[in-house]
């Protein structure tokens, strides 16, 4: 037995629940009198839901494919080998589930040879080995095709990458090696390094072309066909593959430098694995691959060991799949259809929501406001909005007249709410305000139709206390930009009814959105929990630290945005009011910073100018502030920020806001864009200790986005 299938088979005992692939072999004559060809298919005998993938045992399986097909090209009965995948699907690389159960380096850096020693076998065959990227490929699925001598890809390919970045790893079966020096280390450091870090960027065929991973692209309805006749024409020397001499000088130094600013810029190196990919490439400039496959696996090892990967697979899983089961969501079949939308006002936040509705639910919506002027505004954003649409040439022409033509506005409430199934208010954030615009509602619009808020802090109940039916009003809480970030709060208010709530949660399936089921609690969660943090940031600068130094201070979390660059993007009024609202309900934790209400009172759009290009604090914000004497360094600004973060999850998991610590982390993840290195942020703070020290205990059990003890 090889030491290869010996490594597998001992891996394969830690992997019990593997979909296992096949590796199926058949022969046929090529077209163009070619001769005889071997093709290997990847299969896991599943539909296109649910994808190919490499554990233990379907490496073993390929690398008995590849017994039978060396044979035979030794023997000259073959004039070459290819490989594909079953329909839509190429492979889409490890099996992550097997990953996540591993204990100990040496099986982790097992997995990472094992790979290595069946895909290298490819490129050492004694004819032309050729790869069929018919369908979506993946990290494994890219690299096995980067080990033979051609590829051809699909135009139809909706997905192609190597993610494994983005999950807190790296392209551990070739792809660091190779493909920098198929294409070139820059392009190779925008596919591994700047796509990952780029919320997981996917490409399409024609990219993959364009890129120069595929050496001919063809149409999806015969890809297989196409390929089969252009590999007879390589294989007759009708057809010769020219690639590009790669610049193995100061162009690949400046790749990789440029590789390690998008990765500062991303993750301030709070994440090792971009940093590992970028060394492999480096190194990957003197063409040795054995080299680079050597540290390949090391890398992969390491990374699988570590924290940073088990909070990615932790986060990945969360919206894969506990953001389809919503914890705590009713009986789905208790939902009321909707067949027309109203949406109370007309602003930016309202035109957003329109168009939302408008383009996943496609039924009628209508928009009201306190007058013609601003309605006008309203529709005419959304008909904008679908205007660039069709541009782009994401919808036709009778698409776009067709979603033109259900979006309306009126001016009364009762002819434009009377026969709505479901209310949606964006009103100005003031209780007052608000109770009033649902009564107005609830006296026109039918006895079924949902009321639902989109307020960020304000009750629920409260809201709903003066109506006659207050079991029909929900919380429905985007974040912005509405048409980006997926996370929808659906708030239960003290009377909300299941059939109102699973009407919601229907809803926010149809919108495409990742509903998270919350208590009506002050500011709800993503608010409150960016609140208690950017408060604390507030009351060390207030105190005496540098602004500078509290901005720096919490750089090593990778966050996408520094906390006084995400206040100019909420805006420092709305900061204000949020940190107002919790202050009512949470005096002894939340403040309000005075230097914040001067910079608001002064008309002040933020703390920054831009003048140099990059942020640098505002003179006339700086004459504003007025600080005490008490300077903090880096360290003990961002332990007390850490510390007041984990007690305000604490006590929001007390007081039952969300059903688990799971749920807080999808929200973040969601809904303010926090990095899957850090799983969300309840990993985080179990893995630097800071849960214990506040709430003397971790949130996650171990081996919950951790290395299983």
């Amino acid at each position: 037995m090889s030491t290869t299938a010996e490594l597998l088979k001992g891996a394969a005992a830690l992997f019990p629940d593997e979909v296992v692939t096949t590796a199926h072999v058949r022969h046929f004559e090529l077209p163009l009198g070619a001769g005889r060809f071997a093709l290997i298919t990847l299969d896991n005998g599943l539909d296109h839901t649910k994808p190919t993938t490499f554990g233990p045992q379907s490496l073993a399986n390929l690398d008995a494919a590849i017994d039978q097909v060396e044979k035979e090209a030794a023997d000259g009965t073959i004039v070459g080998v290819g490989i594909t995948g079953k329909p839509f699907i190429f492979a889409v690389g490890a099996d992550l589930k097997g990953v996540e159960q591993l204990k100990e380096w040496d099986d982790a850096h097992a997995i990472g040879k094992g790979g290595h020693d069946v895909f290298k076998r490819l490129s050492k065959l004694a004819v032309p080995t050729f790869a069929y990227y018919n369908g979506a490929a993946m990290g494994g699925g890219v690299e096995v095709g980067l080990h033979c001598a051609y590829r051809t890809v699909s135009s139809a390919i909706p997905a192609f990458s190597l993610p494994e970045v983005f999950l807190g790893l790296v392209p551990g079966w070739g792809g660091c090696a190779l493909l920098p020096n198929l294409i070139g280390a820059e392009k190779a450091v925008s596919v591994i390094i700047e796509n990952s870090l780029n919320q997981n960027k996917q490409l399409k065929g024609e990219q993959v072309y364009a890129l120069g991973i595929a050496d001919a692209i063809f149409e999806g309805a015969d890809f297989l066909e196409q390929s089969l006749i252009w590999t007879a024409a390589v294989l007759k020397g009708e057809i010769v593959v020219d690639r590009p001499v790669i610049d193995r000088g100061e162009a690949w130094d400046q790749a990789v430098a440029k590789g390690r600013f998008i990765a500062d810029s991303k993750v301030h190196g709070a994440a090792p694995a971009a940093y590992r990919a970028l060394d492999i490439i480096a190194a990957a400039k003197n063409g040795d691959l054995q080299q680079g496959y050597d540290a390949e696996d090391k890398a992969l090892a390491d990374l699988i060991m570590g924290g940073e990967l088990r909070s990615g697979l932790y986060a990945f899983n969360l919206v894969q799949k506990r953001a389809k089961r919503p914890a705590g969501a009713p009986d789905k079949n208790l939902a009321r259809p909707v067949t027309k939308v109203g949406v109370v006002g007309a602003g930016l936040m309202a035109s957003q929501l329109a168009l939302l509705f408008l383009r996943r639910l496609e039924v009628p919506v209508v928009l009201t406001d306190i007058d013609q002027e601003r309605i006008d505004k309203g529709v005419g954003y959304v008909h904008a909005e679908i205007d660039k649409l069709l541009g782009k040439g994401r919808i036709n022409q009778d698409k776009a007249n067709r979603l033109k033509a259900l979006v309306t506005g009126v001016l009364d409430k009762a002819e434009g709410f009377a026969d709505a199934d479901f209310v949606i208010e964006a009103v100005f954030e003031e209780m007052g305000v608000k109770q009033q615009v649902f009564a107005e509602v609830e006296a026109v619009a039918p006895a079924h139709a949902i009321l639902a808020t989109n307020t960020s802090s304000l009750s629920v109940s409260e809201m709903a206390s003066k109506l006659k039916n207050p079991e029909r009003v929900v919380g429905f809480h985007f974040f912005n930009p509405v048409a980006i970030l997926p996370l929808l709060e659906i708030v239960r208010g003290e009377q909300t009814d299941d059939a109102s709530l699973a009407t919601a949660f229907g809803v926010a399936r149809k919108l495409k959105k990742t509903a998270v089921l919350v208590k009506d609690a002050p500011a709800f969660v993503v608010n409150r929990i960016l609140t208690r943090f950017m408060g604390e940031i507030q009351n060390v600068i207030d105190e005496g630290t540098p602004v500078e130094t509290a901005e720096k201070a919490v750089e090593p979390l990778g966050l996408p945005m520094s906390p006084l660059v995400l206040l100019e993007l909420v805006g420092p009024a709305i900061g204000l009011h949020v940190s107002e609202t919790l202050n009512r309900s949470f005096p002894d934790r939340f403040t309000v910073s005075p230097n914040l209400k001067a910079v608001v009172g002064a008309g002040k759009r933020g703390f920054y100018v831009y003048d140099s290009g990059r942020p640098e604090l505002d003179p006339e914000v700086a004459a504003l502030l007025e600080q005490g004497d008490t300077v903090l360094t880096e360290e003990q600004v961002r332990a007390r920020v850490l510390d007041a973060v984990a007690q305000e999850i604490g006590l929001m998991l007390d007081e039952g806001v969300v059903a688990e610590a799971q749920d807080i982390d999808l929200c973040l993840i969601t809904g303010a864009g926090w990095p899957f290195h850090l799983g969300g942020i309840t990993p985080y703070l179990d893995r630097e200790g800071v849960s214990e020290r506040v709430n003397g205990k971790r949130f996650l059990a171990p081996g919950v986005a951790s290395v299983p003890a």
